[in-house]
């Protein structure tokens, strides 16, 4: 359904026809780490979250998983290899 309150007109799966039934009826205003992402909109509350209607509850895991603004980083560590299968591999 389409919210009423905070963005108005835009698809929301927290609305219903009772209204908002998100905890205290409302998304929540974006954090200072969602600053840059490409999901935040200005509502009638302040900036928020257009994919997550709680910012802080998706960065307290570490990174969100909507953030368009920073890249997870890969640690290549040193990985054993079984020279034997190594070698198999190699001769195919």
């Amino acid at each position: 359904m389409q919210c009423q309150t905070v963005l108005p007109d835009t698809e929301c799966t927290f609305w219903s026809k009772n209204g908002c039934i998100f905890e205290g009826n409302t998304c929540q205003n974006v954090i200072e780490m969602c600053e840059g992402c490409d999901h935040i909109v200005d509502g009638s509350i302040g900036p928020v979250c257009v994919k997550a209607p709680a910012p802080i509850k998706k960065w307290s895991t570490g990174l969100c998983n909507f953030a368009t603004h920073r890249k997870v980083e890969v640690k290549i560590s040193d990985v054993k290899v079984n020279p034997i299968k190594a070698s198999k591999r190699a001769g195919r």
